[in-house]
């Protein structure tokens, strides 16, 4: 067995209704000013509204962020650290999206430390301190929660991540009751895109480990037996809960073992078009499944057998057999299949690759080479 790292967030809680207890959460971590990070569709479903309550009854002062957007340009955490330091923030709560998580994670690394936005990009820039950090997802799908990243749109068309140990927040708070409102789309975008981690994980060329394929592994068994029970039947507490676990820990496998080709071709797709990351990822799964087979097809075989337990054949016929899978779930549930689908022609397909090819942090991770021809190519075949 190679040597290995793995790393994840000190405390998970995985628990129906936690999000209305939140406030015990902050006075364990002794703070007394929270700033929630959170976005205004959040607040629209009042899914805040216990956890304000909440804070009231223990006296806790709380100020609400809710200006994030998806994708969230550098204005955004600009703003959102201006609010921290008027609040006197000393702990900040992430709540909703991936994008929510992400922006609360700079906001706390930032507020009061030495170093700016454009210092910390890219691997182990950060240096901190941060404040506590509480993250809760509202959606099933980035695992943002237990990730050591987050992601900024820099620029007109670019995306940029910060990575550090430093941005693993002290408590992750999965309540499923804050994703029984999602709409189908929503649903079956977010849940793919969790699958994306768990597969791209499975098949990274750098740093996969044992724990990160096990916890891989179930996640994608998790989100396969779900996501049309979740989508079908929003209201289902146990899907949504399987889900958000899965997601959870398709999350803590790509932490420790990067995502590779799919997410730096999804990139651009959302930075250029606004196109939701979730479905920027589903529209470029084929193309790249397809495309890293030659290299992947063992892993792929194994992974198959997760959702078709009783498959069988050859290793390519397996391969095929979670191909087809994923190539078709978009369809079953409803959602764009095709780049088309959302405004994207062949004339924005050079920019695209080249937008792809600044991706060098994901690129090294696949499990195939992907040249500018290859990207140019596999836009085309997402058309």
């Amino acid at each position: 067995m190679s040597t290995f790292e793995f790393h994840t967030t000190k405390s998970i809680v995985v628990e129906r209704g936690a999000a209305a207890n939140i406030a015990s959460r902050v006075r364990d971590l002794h703070c007394e000013s929270v700033l929630i990070v959170t976005d205004p569709g959040v607040l629209a479903a009042q899914l805040l509204d216990a956890a304000l309550t909440d804070f009231t009854q223990h006296n806790i002062k709380v100020s609400v962020f809710s200006d994030v957007v998806a994708d969230p340009p550098e204005s955004v955490i600009f703003a959102g650290i201006a609010a921290a330091k008027a609040a006197n923030a000393d702990c900040v709560i992430g709540f909703g999206g991936g994008s929510s998580m992400d922006v609360a994670k700079l906001i706390a690394l930032l507020v009061y430390g030495s170093q700016s936005l454009a210092d910390i990009y890219g691997v182990n820039q950060a240096k901190g301190p941060r404040l506590p950090l509480i993250l809760v997802p509202t959606t099933a799908g980035t695992g943002s929660e237990v990730t050591a990243i987050a992601i900024v749109t820099t620029g007109a068309n670019e995306k940029k991540g910060v990575v550090s140990p430093l941005l693993l927040p002290d408590v992750a708070l999965l309540d499923a009751r804050l994703t029984l409102g999602l709409p189908p789309a929503v649903t079956a975008a977010t849940g793919i895109d969790a699958m994306v981690h768990a597969i791209e994980a499975y098949t990274s060329k750098r740093l996969k480990n044992p724990i990160s394929d096990a916890l891989a592994k179930d996640a994608l068994r998790l989100l396969a037996a779900n996501i049309h029970t979740a989508c079908e039947h929003g209201n289902n507490i146990q899907a949504r809960e399987n889900m958000l676990l899965g997601a959870c820990l398709a999350g803590m496998a790509f932490a420790n073992a990067p995502v590779g080709g799919v997410h730096a071709l999804a990139y651009p797709v959302g930075a250029r078009f606004h196109v939701p990351h979730g479905l920027s990822n589903s529209l470029m799964l084929g193309p790249v499944l397809r495309f890293n087979r030659s290299e992947a097809e063992a892993l792929y075989a194994e992974l198959a057998e997760v959702v078709y337990p009783a498959a069988s054949g050859s290793g390519f016929r397996r391969a095929s057999m979670l191909i087809e899978y994923l190539q078709t779930l978009p369809a079953e549930l409803g959602i764009a299949t095709r780049l088309s689908d959302v405004g994207i022609s062949e004339q924005d397909v050079d920019n695209l690759a080249e937008d792809a090819m600044k991706q060098t942090r994901l690129l090294i991770n696949n499990p195939r080479e992907i040249s500018l021809a290859d990207a140019k190519a596999l836009y085309k075949e997402a058309l």
